[in-house]
């Protein structure tokens, strides 16, 4: 399953107009802002697909039966682009478990890359349903691999990736190599340079939210 906000008309959609605004990009704290704006909206959808149950509350008069989630998710951000995607989610899910995987582009003089992930750190996630963010779904091969190696600390119920944009490549690769997974993004482009870069993108979120880094 892939939902692409944008064909939705949304607020969600303006949040993504001035996260490719290069005048806006300049404001640090509102580029953050928007990536977790956009993870609360999503966060919100993706409750909707989750398991419920019903519990008696107590009231200063009485008592209720609510509808409460059965099982929190396992809220997984690739560091460090999606942690302000990630702090959205966790806005709404707010007594998730969480995962964090270092994955980066390992650059070569020849303009090609490879994706190196370093550090993985995961609760349990066997029979849980995992919530893994990344701003930009470019090629695939980061996501693909972190959701690899997330699947080697255990089998979860499901997984669902959240993008603020992505790439029909991506999204491809993501669908041919991890058929099982939900894809949430709040715009898909068309697009990708031969550096695995989105047309017309946003350019390098982590570097809009963090200030520019040196190139490994």
């Amino acid at each position: 399953m892939v939902v692409d906000f944008n064909a939705k008309h949304s607020l969600l959609s303006n949040w993504i107009a001035e996260l490719r605004d290069v005048d806006v990009q300049a404001d640090r704290q509102r580029f953050r802002r928007n990536l977790e704006r956009i993870g609360e909206v999503i966060a919100y959808e993706i409750s909707q697909h989750l398991e419920w149950e019903e519990k008696e509350v107590p009231t200063p008069l009485g008592s209720s039966v609510c509808k409460v989630l059965k099982q929190q998710p396992v809220l997984a951000t690739i560091l460090r682009a999606g942690i302000p995607l990630h702090q959205g989610l966790l806005n709404y899910f707010d007594k998730a478990d969480n995962a964090f995987v270092s994955a980066y582009r390992k650059h070569h003089r020849d303009g090609s890359f490879e994706i190196n992930i370093e550090y993985v750190s995961s609760p349990d996630i066997d029979d849980r349903v995992v919530i893994i963010s990344d701003p930009m779904l470019a090629t695939g091969a980061s996501l693909v691999k972190a959701i690899r190696f997330l699947r080697a600390t255990g089998t979860p119920a499901a997984i669902h990736v959240v993008a603020a944009i992505a790439c029909t490549v991506g999204v491809e690769f993501l669908r041919r190599e991890e058929p099982g997974v939900k894809l949430w993004c709040g715009a898909i482009d068309d697009e990708l340079t031969a550096k695995g870069y989105i047309v017309p993108g946003l350019g390098d979120a982590g570097d809009l939210a963090y200030g520019p880094k040196v190139q490994s």
